[in-house]
């Protein structure tokens, strides 16, 4: 971990994630303009995705994208991120996966080494996640070969070196199988536990129903871990997750005690209420 940690372009290097040929390189021509004021890569591409609404600012579908590429060839990581996720799902665009890799490729490459905060750091860490996913399948029309290995790697620099919420709750995950990082309860707590404290409400179940039902040499804390299940019950109302979190929370409610739930629940609603706005 300690070598992760100081070696940030170290995957440039490494095993460079080359752009397909068409899309831009970062020899570019006029600069991207600033986006609004954001908090997450979430928040940063709604902004721009606002910013460019063709229904508010009069910007034809073909000049949103055109602005996009623009911005993207000046080496703005947000352009990029953006056109990323459009290529990925084919929302705007006919959609090509190998293009996406291309630009999340980009911004892994040209942004390694950003200091791990700001909006910045959020679209490069959740582009070292992207890679990880496209590595863990490989992606044979952009000529990325299968490599778990190497998509564990990204995935920890992720987690690691940017602290990315959804990298550590899928460390944690890996924490769990044997046959990523092996069955480590312990291990997976500690990722979970950083996830589930930023926020992360998938992390905050499996936390729970670790901590509630203690595994190998994790010991045990069954309030501890239906206070997280119940803040994740919360939190994932109205999201694709309720439905399992929900089943996770009933299970370990069925067998705790009166005290348990009373003791579990009244710290749920005041821990649910600083994540409420996240």
């Amino acid at each position: 971990m300690s070598a992760l940690l100081g070696a940030a372009p170290a995957f440039a290097q490494d095993k460079p994630p080359l752009p397909p040929a068409d899309i831009p390189g970062p020899a570019a021509t006029a600069p991207a303009q600033p986006m609004p004021d954001a908090s997450t890569a979430v928040d940063a591409a709604q902004a721009m995705a606002s910013a460019m609404d063709g229904a508010g600012g009069g910007i034809s579908s073909a000049e949103q994208i055109a602005a996009l590429q623009d911005a993207a060839t000046a080496g703005d990581p947000m352009a990029q991120w953006q056109l990323g996720l459009m290529y990925e799902s084919g929302e705007g665009v006919a959609q090509d996966k190998a293009k996406a890799f291309g630009y999340f490729a980009q911004i892994a490459d040209q942004h390694a080494d950003t200091a791990p905060r700001g909006v910045e750091a959020d679209i490069v860490a959740h582009s070292f996640v992207k890679m990880g996913e496209y590595y863990k399948d490989g992606l044979p029309e952009a000529g990325i070969p299968k490599d778990e290995d190497y998509s564990i790697r990204l995935l920890l620099h992720a987690a690691s070196y940017f602290g990315d919420a959804d990298a550590q709750y899928r460390v944690g995950e890996m924490y769990l199988d044997k046959n990523e990082l092996g069955d480590n309860p312990i291990q997976s707590a500690r990722w979970l536990s950083l996830a589930a404290k930023k926020g992360h409400v998938p992390a905050q179940a499996k936390l729970g129903d670790i901590l509630f039902n203690g595994d190998g040499g994790l010991k045990a804390n069954r309030v501890e871990g239906l206070m997280w299940l119940s803040v994740a019950n919360q939190l994932a109302q109205g999201t694709a997750d309720a439905g399992w979190i929900a089943d996770l929370l009933n299970a370990d409610m069925s067998v705790a005690t009166p005290d348990e739930r009373k003791q579990a629940v009244g710290m749920a609603d005041q821990l649910a209420t600083q994540f409420a706005g996240l």
